[in-house]
Formats: C-alpha cells, structure tokens, sequence
C-alpha cells in the first residue's frame, strides 16, 4: 500500500488548466518534494487529495483510500500547512488549538507543549493580532497535534524566519522517524535538497521529472557571475556545461551545470577578480533545462 497514488489524476477549471494527467506514487515514510514556479499546479493537486476539489477525470488515493469517495476517513490521517492562514480571528491561539484537538478526540499533554516551546508562541494572543509567521506556526502544531500518518505541507515555511525554519525541519525529521510521510510542496529547491528523499517537478500542471534527490542534484544548475579585473580584456569561456552567458562590461553571468571543481580549475587560469556562485531560481531551471521538453510539446 501506498501513501499516496494518483493515476491520470486530471483537474480543469472550465477550459483554463489546474492539472493534467498527474501519475505518481509515494512509499509510506517516504518524504516527498513537489516543487514548481507559482501557478504550476502545486496547489491544486493538495486540494485534490484533500477532497477540496474534486477531479475532472483519474484516480487518487491516500493509504488506499479513494480522494472522492473517502475525503472524511483521509483527513483524520492527514496533518495539514497551507500556503495562507486564516483562523478564527476573535480566539486566542491556546483556544484554537483546544477547539481543533476536539475534533481528533486527542488530549493536549507534553507533545503540544513541546511544540508551543518550539516555535515561541503566546498561548494568550489573538489570532487576530498575529504576524503571518506566527499564523503559520500555529498552522503547524495544528497539523500535528493528531500525531497524522501523513503531513500535507504547501509553501510551509512563508514567512518563518530561518531560525523556526530549522527547528521547524528538525521536527519534521523528527516526524519523519516516527513513520509519517511527508508530502513538501515548495518553490524553493534548497527546502527541498534539505529534507526531502525524491523529488517530482511539476510545471504548467505537468510532472517533467522525477527523481531521488541526489540524482536531481546533478541536473541543477548553478548561477555564476565572474567580475574581471580591471583593464583585463575578455574572457573566452570554453567550459562543457556553461548556458546562457550573459555580459556587462568586465562582468559575465552564466548558468554552469557540471562539476565546480572543473569550473574552478578553468577559472583559475583567468584574470578574475571576483566570483560568486548561487543556486539559480526555479524559473531559471525550467527555462534552460527543460527547454527540450517545451519543444517537444510544441511538436
């Protein structure tokens, strides 16, 4: 049995395009990345599986359970982050959490206050006066007050400072090690490189590719820009694996995709005053990687 499967899972809205023909499956204790730009389906896919849509055509199903027919046995399972918070905004937090744990018929002993320590909440606010971070930490104790076989994570980590984030990680491993599986939807390949064990991305409502984590790894790109030194004339790059090199003056800025250690070694040989290497953004990945997908598709 699975976590998760879904088979030509399919979702229009009208004419206009949510997902189309999503098939993938998910080992139980498996962490899973599912990464893409805005706008690429992310989003509709977790509604999908949480019975909050519903499919124009395809199959889904969560530990067997069928995402039309059974929604009310899935989410007793399912722990639940997204993207936007929005609560009761007249409760305190400790009053929310209260009121959600009575829907699981769950007590609220160590393992609440341990996460309440963890993320540095006021039991005694207001949601109404808190910040989007501190909604978005009570959307994850939320999510794990019922001790859920599987967490349903879309965008978690807006607007948590990186402190939270990593205690927030820390937890999920935590999770994670206990048996649940984990479902991480994000635009933010470093998130994912971090936590997760297998990867699918998912652009324009289409999964291109998916991979181990490691395997994925050697197929991003990095960001290079080089700054020459002064009265240095050009530099002639002949690199296997450099794309798209762009100048300005006694600068250049590529995306490289290879070893850096080979890079550098080339580099080396130059007149460079200054590099700096950055992951490059996901749209970037998409337009220069996968461009041989867009022509296919064109076909």
């Amino acid at each position: 049995m699975y976590a998760i499967e879904t088979k030509g899972l399919t979702k229009y809205y009208g004419k206009a395009r949510g997902i189309i023909d999503l098939s993938f499956r998910i080992e139980e204790g498996e962490i899973f990345g599912f990464i893409g730009p805005n706008g690429s389906g992310k989003t509709t896919t977790i509604r999908l599986f949480l019975s909050l849509l519903f499919p124009t055509s395809g199959t889904g199903k969560i530990f067997d359970y069928d995402i039309v027919k059974d929604g009310p046995k899935i989410k007793k399972m399912v722990g639940f982050v997204p993207s936007e918070v929005h609560y009761y905004e007249n409760m305190t937090v400790k009053e929310l959490i209260e009121y959600s744990a009575r829907f699981y018929n769950v007590p609220l002993e160590l393992r609440f206050n341990r996460l309440v320590d963890a993320f540095d909440l006021d039991l005694t606010r207001k949601i109404d006066d808190l910040s989007m971070g501190n909604k978005k930490k009570v959307a994850v104790i939320l999510s794990l007050i019922h001790q859920p076989r599987l967490l349903i994570l879309d965008e978690p980590t807006t607007g948590l400072d990186p402190l939270i984030q990593n205690r927030f990680f820390d937890i999920l491993k935590e999770e994670n090690e206990k048996g649940t599986t984990i479902f991480f939807s994000s635009h933010v390949l470093s998130e994912v490189e971090k936590l997760c064990h297998k990867v699918a991305i998912i652009k324009e409502g289409k999964i291109i590719d998916e991979d181990d984590i490691d395997s994925l790894k050697g197929k991003l790109l990095s960001r290079v820009t080089v700054r020459l030194k002064y009265g240095a004339k050009d530099i002639t790059l002949k690199t296997p694996g450099i794309i798209s090199i762009e100048r300005n003056k006694n600068e250049c800025s590529f995306l490289y995709q290879g070893e850096i250690a080979v890079l550098l070694r080339d580099l080396s040989q130059m007149p460079i005053e200054k590099i700096t290497i950055a992951e490059p953004d996901l749209e970037e990945v998409f337009m220069h990687y996968y461009q041989d997908d867009n022509r296919k598709e064109d076909e």
